[in-house]
């Protein structure tokens, strides 16, 4: 994970239970305040086990104007999971249990690779700035709207706009669609180097596409990545895969010991 960010395993068959045993045993906490949560009680019955899928209860289709297919519509966003709360998301963990028979894929682009690209003037332009991250600024800017109840459970957190990554000691671009203002900048100001920097680490040499097979079980770091699904006939073929997230807490410092 440190030095690819990024793993695929083939033919991992994982129930649910699995899953989430799998998670904490990696990686230890999960994330449980997604930001679907707001919409009601997952069809899955486990908080910390979101479900990226275009079906309901009963396993059909979403109709296209079902209020839950046009949240999930967000993920086609380039995002990173949980950057919207604090704690974040540091891994991710999505299990693909029905694969359409067309092309349903994921990209991923790598934010530690964008920002060794960037220019040392932009570097230095960065250093020191906070962003504040909010699904619901989001997920408003495809015109989804959140009731005054919702919006008050999603006030969003603010992080580093560049991260460096424990143990690696990369240095990392954290911005996605979740990053709603600079603190202290005027906001048109900061939206445009926002979306300048998310221009720069999509370009294509930073990318990486993920064709989905059955049974796929990929894993990336939150903190390293951004990801956003591609689209595909969602009113013809179902779609399920189940995401575990955990939390990106501080990890016990390693102390040598000897005589």
């Amino acid at each position: 994970m440190d030095e690819y960010a990024i793993l695929v395993f083939r033919d991992q068959p994982f129930s649910d239970e699995e899953q989430l045993a799998f998670a904490q045993r990696l990686d230890g906490q999960l994330h449980s305040r997604t930001g679907s949560a707001v919409l009601g009680n997952s069809r899955l019955g486990h908080e910390a086990l979101s479900d990226i899928s275009n079906v309901d209860e009963q396993g059909e289709i979403l109709k296209s104007a079902d209020r839950r297919r046009m949240y999930g519509l967000g993920n086609r966003l380039w995002h990173t999971d949980a950057s919207f709360q604090d704690p974040p998301g540091r891994y991710s963990m999505l299990s693909a249990r029905i694969v359409p028979p067309v092309g349903a894929d994921t990209e991923f682009a790598d934010m530690r690779a964008a920002y060794d690209a960037l220019p040392p003037e932009i570097k230095a332009q960065l250093e020191g700035l906070r962003v504040h991250h909010s699904i619901a600024y989001s997920r408003q800017t495809l015109g989804f709207e959140f009731s005054e109840e919702e919006q008050e459970k999603l006030k969003g957190a603010v992080h580093p706009l560049v991260r460096t990554i424990p143990r690696s000691h990369r240095r990392s671009l954290y911005v996605a669609s979740h990053a709603s203002r600079i603190i202290d900048w005027p906001v048109p100001e900061g939206r445009l180097l926002l979306r300048d920097l998310i221009e720069h680490a999509t370009q294509p040499e930073f990318v990486y596409r993920h064709a989905w097979r059955v049974g796929d079980l990929v894993i990336w770091d939150n903190r390293a990545t951004m990801h956003r699904a591609r689209p595909f006939d969602d009113a013809k073929y179902p779609r399920e895969l189940r995401r575990v997230t955990t939390l990106d807490i501080a990890e016990p410092a390693i102390v040598a010991s000897g005589s």
